[in-house]
């Protein structure tokens, strides 16, 4: 007993001095700072209601057809190099979307953003979990890992999008573009200090064809897999929801437009909340399992009958707090029931990314929306000229 202690956290400093050049790539490559004045810049090159929905419409096909070939290429060649891709990718879409004059070239940069999305997502997931691995062994502290992945990613995500407001009111929004490139260069630097695992090279050499068709057998057939790919989808769509509808309930409400800054915060922090419970909260035990239900349905009870801002606000932060914290552990289950051969593309097309709500894109455009298109009332008179403003506003999402 006395060596176990000692040998175990040594395990876990060499896990974290092993992670930590990967925390600073996300970091870096989290910085987007004109994510909190997209639409804003989207106004001024003349988009409409229309255009926004042509481009959500190219954006959403891009992504699944992406998905699982990304985790394929990542499985078989290098899942650093589809991260470095990725990122590649996301400074492209920067750049792009920095140079875009009209409609057309912004719509290009949003399908580059696609590609990162869909290169990023279950690549991740699949890169920590066999860190974890060849570290200690053991999958047991795949969900703190991961969770420190989230909570990462959910600072820089509020902090970067702060920063990138004061930023365009003092210089230009379409500079905020050109200045995501450098944070997403140097995450490139960071991810080739990582020493990517090797788990996936182990297993023996197959045929593209025979690897595609055990990747989607494997995500359709496998009855041991189906519950738990069930509960993923299950769980993105319930965070989907709440972050793409949740402000709903403030507009129902007739909320005052500064309290849409402090309800977002509240929403954007489950993601680095729950990243920090993951791997606290033990679902393998039924007395937590059971509490995490009924909390969960009792926060979703709460916002069918609250009349109350701050009820419903606080119901949907639990919520989502909730089920960020259960996905992780989702996650694990998922990649303890798949060999490492085959880890990034299963999980890629199990537990598609929440796209750019998951990022806070397009619920933060739409926050920052409903402010900013809310004409003289201020949001504290329910009125024609609001509703109309909050559709234009949800017309931008």
């Amino acid at each position: 007993m006395a060596t176990v202690a000692p040998m175990s956290a040594q395990r876990g400093t060499s896990l974290r001095k092993r992670l930590l050049p990967l925390h600073v790539a996300i970091a870096l490559q989290g910085v987007m700072l004109w994510v909190p004045v997209e639409k804003l810049f989207m106004s001024e090159i003349g988009f409409d209601a229309a255009s926004v929905g042509l481009m959500a419409a190219a954006y959403a096909a891009v992504v699944p057809i992406i998905e699982i070939p990304s985790g394929i290429l990542a499985d078989r060649w290098s899942r650093r190099g589809v991260l470095v891709i990725a990122t590649l990718a996301l400074m492209l879409c920067s750049l792009i979307g920095g140079l875009s004059g009209n409609v057309a070239t912004y719509i290009v940069s949003a399908l580059v953003l696609g590609v990162y999305f869909a290169m990023y997502s279950g690549t991740m997931d699949a890169i920590v979990y066999d860190t974890v691995l060849e570290e200690t062994g053991e999958s047991g502290s795949f969900e703190k890992r991961i969770g420190r992945v989230r909570l990462v990613e959910s600072v820089t995500l509020v902090s970067s999008s702060l920063v990138g407001g004061w930023l365009a009111a003092l210089t230009s929004t379409r500079l905020m573009y050109f200045l995501t490139v450098p944070f997403a260069a140097l995450s490139i630097v960071a991810y080739l200090r990582f020493a990517e695992p090797r788990l996936h090279k182990s297993e023996a050499r197959t045929s593209l064809r025979s690897h595609v068709a055990v990747t989607y057998r494997t995500i359709t057939r496998r009855g041991q897999l189906l519950p738990i790919v069930a509960l993923a989808v299950l769980a993105s769509l319930i965070l989907q929801v709440v972050f793409e509808f949740g402000p709903l309930w403030l507009v129902a409400l007739a909320a005052s437009a500064v309290l849409y800054g402090p309800y977002w915060a509240g929403l954007v922090s489950t993601l680095g909340i729950g990243g920090l419970l993951a791997g606290r909260l033990r679902f393998d035990q039924p007395a937590t399992l059971a509490g995490v239900v009924g909390l969960m349905i009792l926060a979703s009870l709460v916002l069918t009958i609250s009349a109350s801002v701050l009820v419903v606000t606080i119901a949907q932060v639990v919520l989502a707090l909730l089920v960020v914290t259960a996905s992780i552990h989702v996650t694990r289950l998922l990649h303890d029931a798949v060999p490492s051969g085959i880890r990034a593309g299963v999980a890629s097309g199990v537990a598609p990314p929440l796209g750019r709500t998951g990022q806070g894109d397009a619920a933060l455009a739409r926050g920052f929306a409903v402010v900013t298109t809310d004409t003289g009332h201020r949001g504290e008179v329910f009125d024609a000229s609001f509703m109309a403003d909050q559709q234009a506003s949800l017309d931008f999402a």
